[in-house]
């Protein structure tokens, strides 16, 4: 529907009497951001005590999981709802058929389990795909000549989703972007008594050029040498698509949807929001942390100031959460 001012015309109408004063411009503000908007992505490692700096994403560390649980406890005291966890495995753990992706003793069940035992009131998400997995670095399994196979890839993600549930992980979030999958894997946590066990959908998740530190982060950039994910990932160009695979994935049983980046696709994130009337997610990927971090290393712009305008911006265009690596120092600065 077209806007229609209903105001009256300069000067009974002059708009800066609404900013003149602070109590003022805080009793109309529209949006406000606070700790229970954010959901924090980790990264976790084997070991005991270990940490490991990610160079292209300064200030973010792979965690082993007894670090992880430590900062738990941080988050929770900051009002954070939830980790998102995406574990970094070793090559000799990497296979054609990622079959590492379901072992019920692997490193995402193990920090689940013990991330529960910890802060059971943290919601505990999960990443279900292949990539870390796999040794070509693609979200699924390939065919001879390499095209990622929908029906074969969604079987062994309904196995990782599964095991990730019984572990008790509260939100299993398929990243992969195979069709059908949201309904495979909801029969298969119906079957198995996870009722409440939520799916955050990655229904718009587009073949984005921001990913590349997040993949260096997780240790698939060098499996992947290069390959693109064009066959499963959206195109960039496109906006009506995302509405139906958003769309789709509710209907298949998807209880929160995600849009995937974040800022270069806010206007999605609005449309998704606006159409369907579902709770709407964005992640601000890893390409848009480390533009943000670059330019405060080198004094260009205010961080915290822009860190949280970066993150107000989700909650304008109609997100009910936001997934960022800047979320502890956000709910440190909100406090």
């Amino acid at each position: 529907m077209a806007f229609t001012s209903t105001r009256s015309p300069f000067p009974g109408t002059r708009m800066r009497r609404l900013r003149a004063n602070d109590f003022a411009r805080r009793l109309v503000r529209e949006n406000a951001l606070s700790p229970n908007d954010l959901i924090y992505p980790v990264f976790v490692l084997e070991g005991e005590n270990q940490r490991e700096a990610v160079p292209s994403m300064p200030g973010v560390e792979r965690l082993s999981i007894d670090l992880l649980v430590e900062l738990a406890a941080e988050m929770v005291s900051l009002g954070i709802p939830a980790i998102a966890l995406f574990p970094v495995v070793s090559t000799e753990q990497k296979s054609l058929d990622a079959e590492e992706a379901f072992n019920s003793d692997g490193l995402a069940q193990r920090a689940v389990r013990a991330l529960k035992a910890a802060q059971p009131d943290l919601g505990v998400m999960t990443d279900v795909a292949l990539d870390p997995f796999t040794t070509h670095g693609q979200d699924g399994i390939i065919d001879e000549q390499g095209y990622v196979l929908n029906d074969r890839t969604t079987e062994v993600l309904v196995r990782q989703a599964a095991s990730h549930a019984a572990a008790g992980a509260d939100i299993v979030a398929p990243s992969d972007m195979m069709d059908g999958r949201i309904g495979a894997i909801r029969g298969v946590l119906e079957d198995a008594g996870h009722v409440n066990t939520l799916i955050m959908s990655y229904a718009a998740k587009y073949a984005s050029s921001y990913y590349g530190p997040f993949r260096d982060a997780v240790g698939s950039a060098g499996n992947i040498k290069g390959g693109n994910k064009f066959s499963y990932q959206m195109d960039p160009a496109n906006s009506d698509e995302a509405l139906h695979e958003c769309a789709l994935d509710l209907n298949e049983g998807a209880d929160m949807i995600m849009v995937k980046p974040g800022m270069p696709y806010l206007d999605i994130a609005r449309r998704v929001s606006e159409e369907l009337k579902a709770p709407t997610f964005a992640y601000q990927v890893s390409g848009e942390y480390a533009m943000h971090m670059a330019a405060f290393e080198h004094g260009w712009l205010n961080r915290e100031a822009v860190m949280l305008e970066s993150l107000l911006a989700f909650k304008r265009a109609g997100c009910v959460g936001i997934l960022s690596y800047f979320a502890l120092d956000a709910a440190r600065a909100l406090q």
